[in-house]
Order: structure tokens, then C-alpha cells, then sequence
């Protein structure tokens, strides 16, 4: 169990770079994706693909929801490493039946505190622990 929870735990921190890139250099996610695929060193874990595509897939409605619920922060103002966070841990809360929401949400504030701000991970967490409250009630 431990090896497989490690595995899912890289396989998240490999999303959020494929995210952060994406955003960075102002291209597709799935651009950035298909070039790792092709160079597959390492090689990716399919819950890797399956996360990137799932943000790319759900991306309007995840942005919205962020915008939403970001209290006084717009996308455009977080770091970016906020945002690719924010988009995957939001998607692994709402559209992932795979990963338990509390699991999802310390994952992200474990990457978010070892990859962005100081007050990234209570930002993070605040923001996924609303959505999670708000789950039932939101049209996904």
C-alpha cells in the first residue's frame, strides 16, 4: 500500500509540473504531456495522464470554481504553481472517485508546501477544504 500511495504521490507532483509548464510557457497541457510521453524518461505513471487530461478536460468549470472561491484572489494573481495545484487537487476532489477528497486535499498541500509560498499550503488548503464542503451542492 505504502509503494502505491508513494506512487500516486509522484505521479501528482509529475502532473503539477506538466500544469506549471503548460502555464508557464503559454501552451496546451496536453502539448506538454505528449512531449513527456515521448521522451518517457522516467516513463509516466497512467495516473499522471490521467490527472493532466482530467484538468484539461474540466478546466473551464475547475477555473470557475477556483475564481469563485479564491476569496480576493484571481487566477492571474496566484503563482502559477498555485493555480496548477489548485486545478488538480480541485479535480481530484471533484471528478475523481479513485482517491478519497481528504487524501486528495493533503496531497495538494503537501506539494504546495514543499514547491511554493509560505502561505500557499493554508491558502490551498482553505480553498479545497470549501470545495469539498460544497461537493454535494455544486453542478459538476
Amino acid at each position: 500500500m505504502a509503494e502505491r500511495i508513494g506512487a500516486r504521490s509522484k505521479a501528482r507532483k509529475r502532473a503539477v509540473d506538466v500544469l506549471f509548464e503548460a502555464d508557464q510557457r503559454g501552451v496546451p497541457a496536453l502539448e506538454v504531456l505528449a512531449a513527456r510521453i515521448a521522451a518517457a524518461d522516467p516513463e509516466l505513471n497512467p495516473y499522471t495522464l490521467t490527472m493532466v487530461r482530467g484538468v484539461v478536460e474540466q478546466r473551464a468549470r475547475l477555473d470557475e470554481l477556483i475564481s469563485t472561491y479564491a476569496q480576493g484572489w484571481s487566477l492571474e494573481r496566484m503563482p502559477a504553481v498555485d493555480r496548477a495545484l489548485l486545478r488538480l487537487g480541485a479535480w481530484e476532489v471533484l471528478y475523481s472517485d479513485e482517491v478519497p477528497d481528504a487524501v486528495a486535499v493533503d496531497e495538494a498541500i503537501t506539494l504546495a508546501t514543499s514547491l511554493s509560498t509560505d502561505d500557499s499550503p493554508t491558502f490551498v488548503a482553505g480553498l479545497l477544504g470549501r470545495l469539498v464542503e460544497l461537493k454535494p451542492t455544486l453542478a459538476l
